[in-house]
């Protein structure tokens, strides 16, 4: 089994799907199985959202595949973990939140430089469906474009 040592997992999905207003990194509280099994990348945030939950905010719906190697200490797949932000954050986070339409999305989950897992977490609003017409439109612009600029 291969560690790597700069782990990415991705939502493509979340910026299609919701326009983003404000970024925020958090860290997460993990057991020993889940950080060994997120190492080595087996881990997905894609149908992820997190949720206030007594004042403190959980991620729900992250799956973290079990660790081969754990034995009966191995963790759940899909838990609700918590995630580490200051106070304030989450009082602001809280309070935006409140507007309508407003929703929290994981955008990236990656280990640091120092090792610790994070989290980037957004607040978005849902896009409409125009409003994905138009990022295929411009994706698809701006892919012809390259295509011309190639050529010649």
């Amino acid at each position: 089994m291969k560690i790597e040592k700069t782990v990415n997992i991705l939502n493509r999905r979340a910026r299609f799907e919701y326009e983003i207003i404000e970024e925020v990194e958090a860290g997460m509280v993990l057991t020993g199985t889940e950080i060994k099994s997120l190492r080595s990348s087996k881990a997905s945030i894609t149908e992820s959202f997190c949720q206030f939950i007594d004042g403190e905010l959980y991620i729900i719906n992250m799956m973290i595949d079990e660790y081969k190697l754990g034995t009966f200490y191995n963790h759940k797949t899909k838990r609700e973990r918590k995630l580490l932000l200051h106070k304030k954050e989450l009082q602001r986070l809280e309070k935006k939140l409140k507007d309508v339409g407003n929703t929290i999305i994981p955008l990236k989950l990656y280990i640091n430089d120092k090792g610790k897992a994070k989290v980037l977490i957004a607040l978005g609003r849902g896009k409409k469906l125009f409003d994905k017409r138009e990022s295929i439109k411009d994706r698809e612009n701006k892919r012809n474009l390259d295509r011309i600029l190639k050529k010649s």
